[in-house]
């Protein structure tokens, strides 16, 4: 014991010890959640649309400004360059699955916001 101290300065060690026993703690947090809002293949969304994080900002702001507070995830399926569904799970329950498509032409980013906003709404009824 008394080699290690004079290899490695008391300093050190403190450091090296403190850094490690909040590395533990910070992986048995129960603050730590899944993302709000994931998207499965955002790849068929349009490229001028903004893409998967496009369409989450829209999510988090609608629901934001709808719904302040409430806790939720959703996660978006995008079917095609044209239509999503999406699963909103609040406070441990599963809301009715919303569809949501562009007849005329690709979603955009004026389609995205009118989608969050429908997914807001459903979370401020709640």
């Amino acid at each position: 014991m008394q080699r290690m101290w004079r290899i490695i300065p008391e300093s050190v060690l403190i450091v090296v010890v403190a850094s490690l026993a909040g590395g533990a703690c910070a992986m048995e947090s129960p603050s730590i959640q899944r993302p709000a809002c994931r998207v499965v293949d955002g790849d068929k969304l349009p490229a001028e649309s903004g893409g998967a994080a496009a369409l989450c900002t829209a999510i988090q702001r609608a629901a934001a400004a709808r719904a302040p507070g409430v806790e939720f995830t959703v996660d978006v399926k995008v079917l095609s360059s044209s239509r999503l569904a999406a699963t909103v799970t609040s406070e441990g329950q599963r809301l009715p699955e919303h569809n949501f498509a562009s007849m005329d032409r690709d979603l955009t980013g004026n389609s995205f916001e009118r989608f969050a906003a429908a997914l807001a709404d459903q979370l401020a009824q709640r």
